[in-house]
C-alpha cells in the first residue's frame, strides 16, 4: 500500500472543511462566502487527492454527495419516533376546540407557549446522523414505515453531510425531522421543461418534490435541485427533554449543527398571538419563494409534549392550521388542443377569466381524453377551478346540475389541428398523438427545445420569434437556423438589426456546445438532459450511439429499455441521420472533447442590483429573464422589498407588482430589460 504522508492527509481535511463552510455559507445562510471559480478549483484539487488516495475517501466528502450508481428499490425501514402527519384545523375555531381537547389531557397545566412555524408544503424525511455523520435518510411512509432513501438525500445541498457538534459530543446519535421541498422557481423550470418535452407536468411543488424523492437515480434527484427545512430533533434512546427543553430550543440548536431552520416561526403566549400570525401569513405567504399551505402550531415544552403523547395517527400536542384553498366558479367558454413539440395533443379548458391566488386564470389544462371523460366537462359547463399548489390552473368538478341542456360531450380530434394528418392513441398510453414529423407545430416544439436553456442555450430566440421564423417558412428543421442571414432576421416582427446580430452571434457560439447538450437538443423522446450525459460518457461520439443496439445503450447504469428503444428507433431514421449529417457539416459538436467546454458569460453589467421577475414576458421565459439578469452580475430574488432595485413585469402579473407599487419600485418590461443587458 502506497505510503501516505501526513501533509495529504491534513491537506484532504482542510479541504473538506473549507467546502463544507462554503456549502453551509451558500446553501443555508443564504450569505456565500467563496467564488464560485474558488470553489471549484479547491473541488477538483479534493478530487484528484481522493482519486490519488481512495482509502482516505469519508462519507462525509463533498464528493460523495451524487452517487454513481441507480438505486434498483428503495428498502423500507421502521422509524425510531413515528413520523406521523398532523391532525388539521381550518379555522381559529377549531384551533380552539384542539386547545380544549389537549387541556382535558393536561388540566394542571396554565402558562403555555406555543411554536408558530410555516407548513412547507414538500415531503416529510426523517435524517439519522451517527457522531455527526450522515447515515440514513428515510420517507414518512405510513409514519411507522419509510423507505430508505438515502443515496438521494445526500443530493440535497442544503442537508449537512456531518453536524458541528463542538460542545455537543453527546450526541453521538441524532435524528433530524424536517420539509425537503422545491423553490417555486426551480417547480417552474421544470415544468417549462418538461412542457417543452411533451411530458406531463407535475401538478404542484409537492408532488414534484415526492417524486424527485423516489428517483432510483441520484443524479436525477441532484438535478431537481431539492431545498430543506429541519424542524424536530430527537435523541433516540435518551429522554429528548433533558436536552432539548423546548421546540424553541430545538429550533435553536438545529441551526447551531448546520441545519437550514425556517426563518418565519414565531414564539406565542396565547392563542390570539397564533391567530395574528396565522392571519399575517394568509396573504404574506404568496410572497414566499415556497409554497406554504398553513401553519404548525406546537406546544413549546418537551415534557409537556411527552406528558401528552400521540393518538393512533396525530401527537396530540401539535395541529396544522390550514389556509382553505382558493377556488371559484367560472364557465367553460371553448375546449381546443394543443399540439407538443413531440405530436402530444392536449385538450385546454379556455373559460371566462376569475382571478385565483392573486393571477387572472383563463385556461385550463385537461391533460388527456381519460381527464375529460372524468370529468364529463362540456362546453358551456359551470365548473369549479383552483391552483394546485397555486402554481397551475386546474379543473376540479363540473357542477352539472347548472349544465345547460343543448351542452355536448367533448371529442378528441381524429386529426391534428394544425396540420390536418390522422392522430392516433397508442393502446398502453393515454395520450393522443400527432405523428406527422413535418407538422408546423411539432417543427416549432423542436426548435423551442433545441435552443432552451439546458439544450443548446441560444438567448433571445423566444416562441414568438420561432413561431415567425416557422410560418414565414425560413425554418423548417434545427439546421436551417444555422443558415439564417441577419437581412431575414431584420423581416420579422419587432427585430432590429441590432438584435438580429445579437440573435446570428448567439447561434453561431451554440456551434461550440458539447456533444451531451446537442444529444439533449435533438429531442429523442425519453432523453433528458441527465440522460444524455449518460450516453454522452459512455458513447463519446454520434456515430458510436447511432450503430449501438439496444442491448449495448440498456446496459449503461441508469438506462432502461424505453429509453434504450427510443435512442435506437430514432437513429434509424433516414431523416434524422440526413439532420445529423446537416449539423455536423453546420460545425456543431458531435463528439467529446475538452474543447467543448461551455464559456461563461463575464458581463457584470447589472452587478449590484436586485431584481424580481412576475407575469408572463412576450418572448422569454422567466428562467431565462432570471438567467440574464445573473449573468450580467444582477441578483433575482422572488420576493418584493425595499432592498429590490427592479421589478421585470409582464402580463397577469400579480401581487408582487402591487407590492412594487405600494413601495415605488422601479418598474421594467421586457423590452427595457433587454436594452439594459444591452448598453
Amino acid at each position: 500500500m502506497t505510503s501516505i504522508e501526513p501533509e495529504v492527509t491534513q491537506r484532504i481535511t482542510e479541504l473538506r472543511q473549507l467546502l463544507q463552510q462554503a456549502s453551509y455559507a451558500y446553501y443555508v445562510l443564504d450569505n456565500p462566502i467563496m467564488e464560485d471559480a474558488v470553489y471549484d478549483r479547491l473541488y477538483r484539487e479534493l478530487q484528484d487527492l481522493e482519486l490519488q488516495y481512495p482509502q482516505l475517501i469519508t462519507a462525509d466528502s463533498p464528493t460523495q454527495r451524487v452517487g454513481e450508481k441507480p438505486a434498483t428499490h428503495f428498502n423500507s425501514v421502521r422509524h425510531h419516533v413515528p413520523l406521523y402527519s398532523l391532525e388539521n384545523a381550518f379555522n381559529v375555531d377549531e384551533l380552539k376546540t384542539w386547545e380544549q381537547r389537549w387541556r382535558r389531557q393536561a388540566p394542571d397545566i396554565t402558562e403555555v407557549e406555543y411554536v408558530c412555524e410555516l407548513k412547507i408544503d414538500g415531503s416529510a424525511l426523517a435524517l439519522t446522523y451517527e457522531n455527526g455523520i450522515l447515515v440514513r435518510g428515510v420517507t414518512r411512509g405510513d409514519g411507522v414505515m419509510g423507505e430508505d432513501i438515502t443515496q438521494n438525500v445526500r443530493t440535497i445541498r442544503s442537508i449537512p453531510l456531518r453536524l458541528n457538534l463542538e460542545g455537543l459530543e453527546n450526541l453521538q446519535r441524532v435524528e433530524v425531522r424536517g420539509e425537503a421541498f422545491l423553490p417555486l422557481d426551480v417547480f417552474e423550470q421544470i415544468n417549462g421543461e418538461r412542457q417543452t418535452a411533451g411530458e406531463s407536468l407535475f401538478a404542484n411543488p409537492r408532488n414534484a418534490a415526492a417524486g424527485t424523492l423516489r428517483q432510483l437515480n441520484p443524479k436525477v434527484v441532484d438535478q431537481r435541485k431539492l431545498d430543506f427545512f429541519a424542524y424536530t430533533l430527537h435523541i433516540p434512546g435518551m429522554d429528548d427533554a433533558s436536552i432539548v427543553n423546548s421546540q424553541w430550543h430545538s429550533l435553536e440548536l438545529l441551526q447551531k449543527i448546520g441545519l437550514k431552520v425556517n426563518p418565519n416561526k414565531r414564539l406565542c403566549s396565547s392563542l390570539e398571538e397564533v391567530a395574528e400570525y396565522y392571519q399575517y401569513w394568509d396573504t404574506e405567504r404568496l410572497n414566499l419563494p415556497y409554497m406554504t399551505d398553513g401553519v404548525v402550531v406546537k406546544l413549546n415544552s418537551s415534557s409537556l409534549q411527552t406528558q401528552l403523547g400521540f393518538t393512533q395517527k396525530f401527537p396530540r400536542w401539535a395541529v396544522a392550521l390550514k389556509y382553505a384553498a382558493e377556488e371559484a366558479p367560472t364557465r367553460v367558454e371553448n375546449i381546443t388542443v394543443n399540439v407538443g413539440r413531440t405530436g402530444a395533443i392536449t385538450p385546454l379548458a379556455e373559460m371566462y377569466s376569475v382571478q385565483l391566488a392573486g393571477t387572472i386564470v383563463s385556461r385550463a389544462t385537461l391533460h388527456n381524453s381519460d381527464r375529460i371523460a372524468q370529468l364529463d366537462i362540456r362546453i358551456g359547463d359551470t365548473v369549479i377551478v383552483r391552483k394546485a399548489g397555486e402554481i397551475i390552473p386546474e379543473v376540479v368538478r363540473v357542477l352539472v346540475e347548472l349544465r345547460p341542456p343543448d351542452a355536448q360531450p367533448f371529442v378528441m380530434p381524429t386529426h391534428c389541428p394544425v396540420c390536418g394528418q390522422p392522430v392516433v392513441k397508442p393502446v398502453d398510453e393515454a395520450v393522443t398523438r400527432c405523428v406527422n414529423t413535418s407538422c408546423p407545430a411539432i417543427l416549432k416544439g423542436a426548435i423551442e427545445h433545441w435552443v432552451s436553456r439546458d439544450a443548446l442555450d441560444i438567448r433571445g430566440v423566444g416562441e414568438k420569434v420561432v413561431q415567425q421564423l416557422v410560418d414565414k417558412g425560413l425554418v423548417n428543421s434545427v439546421a436551417d437556423l444555422y443558415d439564417l442571414r441577419v437581412e431575414q432576421l431584420c423581416e420579422l416582427e419587432r427585430m432590429g438589426e441590432k438584435l438580429a446580430v445579437k440573435l446570428v452571434d448567439a447561434i453561431v457560439n451554440s456551434k461550440q456546445q458539447p456533444w451531451s447538450r446537442v444529444l439533449y437538443g435533438l429531442g429523442i423522446r425519453h432523453v433528458g438532459n441527465v440522460t444524455a450525459q449518460t450516453l454522452t460518457k459512455k458513447f463519446i461520439t454520434v456515430e458510436q450511439l447511432a450503430n449501438a443496439k439496444v442491448t449495448d445503450i440498456v446496459a449503461i447504469y441508469g438506462i432502461g429499455t424505453e429509453i434504450a428503444e427510443s435512442a435506437y428507433q430514432w437513429f434509424q431514421s433516414s431523416a434524422n441521420q440526413t439532420l445529423i449529417t446537416r449539423l455536423q457539416g453546420a460545425g456543431l459538436q458531435f463528439a467529446t472533447s475538452p474543447e467543448t467546454e461551455t464559456v461563461g458569460d463575464t458581463n457584470q453589467k447589472l452587478a449590484g442590483k436586485t431584481f424580481v421577475v412576475t407575469g408572463t414576458l412576450p418572448t422569454l421565459k422567466r428562467n431565462e429573464a432570471k438567467e440574464l439578469i445573473q449573468k450580467a452580475g444582477g441578483k433575482v430574488t422572488d420576493s418584493v422589498s425595499k432592498k429590490t432595485d427592479y421589478v421585470v413585469v409582464g402580463a397577469d402579473a400579480g401581487s408582487k407588482l402591487a407590492k412594487a407599487q405600494t413601495l415605488g419600485i422601479a418598474l421594467l418590461n421586457e423590452e427595457q430589460l433587454l436594452e439594459m443587458l444591452q448598453e
